[in-house]
């Protein structure tokens, strides 16, 4: 990759599997921020893989402790999942945690900012892209130095960090040796060079994938087990109490009245 011709600035690599995690340390990765389900944005791997992936690396492991994929305000059954994850992942060996979780107003909830920083119990702890939907970059920022977290996933609040390369450089110097600024979202061996040399950061995030297949046998009938994610990037599937009700009557009735 080009910049591992600049050893200065870290490579964090995103990756959801052992079979990745290898192959981004030998490819020059210095950090693995592992996930599961990357196609919903990434959310908590299971504790085997966790186990699995740190034993099969020798560069630091950060876990992504986030609980559904949608939007990134949390119940109180949902933030005490996520401290539940974190206690697991820190007894499963991860070097760190990302996390995030922001209030309906799009602001950071630092309430629980707290409750994992203090459950990762001196883990460094990173919070993920939620960061780059808050309202004001540079408050988001302090707040989050504030309440104990080392750093933010952030594309500037742009759609890629190289649109929002100037955002990332205000905001590298606003954290100067205090907080660290991992850019994210769109780089690419292309742009790293110039994204670097402009924003100042020190840390990129990656994922650089290729598309793989198992080669296993297909079924000759058309089936498909993958469904289409919802169109709202704040959105996410629930079970409905009404429609299960609904179907228990139904099936019921189809017992009790048999056509």
């Amino acid at each position: 990759m080009t910049i591992a011709a600049n050893p200065s600035v870290l490579v964090e690599a995103c990756v959801d599997s052992v079979v990745s995690s290898i192959a981004a340390e030998r490819g020059g990765a210095r950090r693995l921020e592992l996930c599961d389900a990357l196609f919903d944005g990434g959310t908590t791997p299971s504790a085997g893989m966790i186990a699995a992936c740190r034993e099969a690396v020798s560069i630091p492991v950060f876990v992504m402790i986030r609980p559904r994929g949608g939007g990134f305000v949390y119940s109180e059954a949902e933030c005490d999942v996520m401290r539940r994850d974190v206690i697991v992942a820190r007894e499963l060996g991860a070097d760190g945690v990302v996390i995030g979780g922001l209030r309906r107003d799009g602001t950071i909830d630092v309430e629980l900012v707290r409750l994992l920083v203090d459950a990762a119990r001196g883990l460094p702890v990173t919070f993920h892209r939620a960061f780059d939907l808050t309202p004001d970059l540079a408050a988001s920022l302090e707040s989050l130095a504030e309440s104990g977290v080392q750093r933010a996933l952030t594309s500037g609040g742009a759609p890629t960090a190289a649109a929002g390369v100037s955002v990332l450089a205000e905001l590298v110097r606003q954290a100067g040796s205090r907080f660290v600024v991992l850019a994210g979202g769109g780089v690419r061996e292309e742009n790293v060079r110039s994204l670097v040399a402009v924003s100042g950061v020190r840390e990129v995030h990656v994922r650089l994938t290729r598309v793989t297949n198992s080669g296993e046998a297909r079924a000759s009938r058309e089936l498909r087990v993958r469904r289409p994610l919802p169109q709202d990037e704040a959105a996410w599937e629930e079970t409905d109490e009404q429609r299960v009700r609904s179907f228990v009557h139904a099936l019921t009735l189809s017992t009790l009245c048999p056509q």
